[in-house]
């Protein structure tokens, strides 16, 4: 049923995305219409308008013709036709006769299909009655998108829509939609004074501002000293290698494209890293190792540089240079299983202090090699087996829903992908936990076993919260902004009623400063009604309120973010208390 559902609301997208071509063209009649896929949440059309210019301004208009329109479309017609036919229709939109092209290379049989008085190349797909079904829809957005996704093709106009069998869903994913926009970490990012980018700088290179850094800090202190709790060494190795090392792993020709150009230094050529592993197995080659060192946890908040495509950039989602809180134990075919089950029980943990939970904010995915695909997957079948063997039975054995995906390996083994999605919708891997048979071979790695002969270890790469980057975007997400305590760059905010009692707030910020919370005055010369309304678009998560009885009895009056409630507390009894929400989100 849910495979028919699925079906049935990708045909009736599709099909809105005919009836807005048809209303595009009667509008704009020198406008080329290009491809108007289905997508996850709606549709989309892409068109060469020209000299025209189109915004969001203009949508109404558009929404406004394809409502007069589906008034007379019947059901689809479709027609098949040549090659040559085909081309003569659209020899004046040479996106229309690209596609054409493909199609013949590919043997395809080409049709047309027609509602109303609108015709369009097109595989099929599409509801009956348009008119009854084509009803609740919505044009949501106008973007910029290169012809077939390549920064050499011409920029298009991208109109973005959606539509559902009924008022209800309609409205709850317009206001679901309303919601993701409030919690856009780009939006609140700029709003809450978290990070800036700047063109002259580079694109997807994100500065972090005084308050943004202190999320970041408090974030990478509590990795490190985690880790180091379960047995982790942490290290610090070059931001930039010598290409022959990228060479030697094999990522220089399976990761190319996404590897920024070498530099020329004397003789050699270097590269800004994309990734830790190589680092940190020539410090486990720097001297020799014995089984009763295994495992050996190697781990560093490591600054990577990957190129993305200007188009695929966004916000911290999705950058140019990011921190990776990486890691890869060395260890024997026999502790891989305890290591993996360890690694997720890090994970998990981390993700519960971050608030996230399993199923709602994440979930699991096993990635598989191409075994058949030699080129991209490294051939040893026997490897493969028992490494995606490993992985599957200890997402099975502690109960974990998860999804199998082909093709989604890397080239030296199979992977744990946690999945998140962000408020839009669109999925990414958050963190990873990885089994890899080729790298110690490639580096010769090695260990003294209890007979004292030499043995071969195998590697698990992981990430215990993935890119600090995207963590930080999720979490601004998760909590519209209204970070925990813990985590919060500013997490009491002081109100003197008045100058007269600026000098006792200032004693009170000593007091919280001297316990290791993080306090600001707003010493303005403003009402307190306003300065606790900036204080709450702010979002600080506790106010202290100043005045003549609270100087007079050594006392502050608390209000909590979000309430009205206030309570009247000693300062250190205030203290404890807070000092004791900050400890309750790190216990297991």
């Amino acid at each position: 049923m849910k495979v028919n559902m699925n079906k049935n609301i990708q045909a009736l997208r599709h099909s809105a995305a005919h009836l807005l071509a048809a209303a595009v063209l009667e509008l704009y009649p020198e406008a080329k219409p290009t491809i108007g896929p289905a997508i996850d949440d709606g549709f989309y059309y892409d068109f060469d308008f020209g000299e025209d210019q189109i915004s969001e301004n203009d949508l109404l208009g558009i929404e406004k013709k394809m409502r007069f329109l589906i008034k007379g479309w019947g059901n689809f017609e479709r027609q098949e036709i040549s090659a040559d036919e085909a081309y003569e229709m659209y020899k004046d939109n040479q996106y229309k006769t690209e596609l054409i092209d493909e199609f013949v290379k590919d043997g395809e049989i080409l049709s047309l299909y027609k509602s109303g008085n609108f015709t369009d190349l097109c595989r099929g797909g599409h509801v009956e009655k348009p008119a009854i079904n084509i009803k609740y829809f919505k044009l949501l957005s106008v973007a910029g998108a290169y012809w077939r996704g390549s920064e050499k093709n011409k920029m298009l106009t991208r109109i973005y829509g959606t539509a559902f069998f009924t008022q209800e869903d309609l409205d709850a994913f317009l206001k679901m939609k309303e919601d993701a926009k409030n919690r856009d970490h780009r939006k609140l990012g700029k709003e809450l004074g978290l990070f800036v980018f700047s063109d002259t700088i580079g694109k997807g290179l994100p500065l972090w501002t005084k308050k943004g850094s202190v999320i970041r800090r408090e974030l990478e202190n509590f990795v490190v000293q985690e880790e180091i709790k379960r047995g982790y060494e942490h290290v610090y190795t070059p931001d930039i290698a010598n290409l022959d090392l990228y060479k030697k792993s094999g990522h220089y020709p399976y990761y190319k494209a996404s590897m920024y150009a070498p530099i020329k230094i004397e003789d050699e050529e270097y590269m800004l890293r994309p990734m830790t592993c190589p680092h940190h197995f020539e410090l486990y080659l720097s001297q020799p190792h014995s089984y009763k060192e295994l495992p050996i946890r190697i781990a560093e908040l490591a600054k990577l540089y990957r190129f993305e495509k200007s188009g695929e950039l966004s916000g911290l989602m999705r950058v140019r240079s990011f921190c990776l809180a990486d890691a890869h134990i060395i260890c024997s075919k026999d502790q891989a299983k305890e290591e993996i089950n360890n690694v997720i029980d890090l994970i998990e943990y981390m993700t519960n202090v971050f608030g996230l939970e399993a199923g709602s904010d994440y979930s699991y995915r096993l990635s598989l090699g191409d075994r058949q695909n030699e080129e991209k997957y490294f051939k040893d079948d026997q490897a493969w087996d028992f490494a995606e063997d490993v992985l599957r039975s200890v997402l099975r054995e502690r109960n974990s829903n998860f999804v199998e995906a082909e093709n989604e390996a890397a080239f030296y083994g199979p992977k744990i992908d946690v999945q998140m999605k962000n408020v839009n919708g669109k999925e990414d891997t958050a963190f990873t936990v990885q089994y890899d048979f080729v790298m110690p071979k490639r580096f010769d790695l090695k260990y003294t076993n209890d007979k004292n002969e030499t043995e071969q270890p195998i590697v698990i790469h992981r990430s215990s919260i993935g890119a600090i980057e995207r963590t930080i975007a999720f979490i601004i997400e998760k909590f519209a902004g209204r970070f925990p305590v813990w985590i919060s760059p500013v997490q009491v905010k002081i109100l003197p009623i008045s100058d007269k009692f600026l000098d006792y707030a200032k004693r009170v910020e000593t007091q919280l400063k001297e316990a290791g919370i993080r306090v600001e005055i707003d010493d303005r010369a403003e009402r307190l009604q306003a300065k606790i309304r900036d204080a709450e678009m702010e979002k600080d998560p506790y106010m202290l309120v100043v005045g003549e009885k609270e100087a007079f009895e050594s006392t502050i009056t608390v209000r909590k973010r979000d309430t009205k409630d206030q309570v009247v507390l000693a300062v250190d009894e205030f203290i404890k208390n807070i000092r004791a929400e900050i400890s309750s989100f790190f216990h297991d």
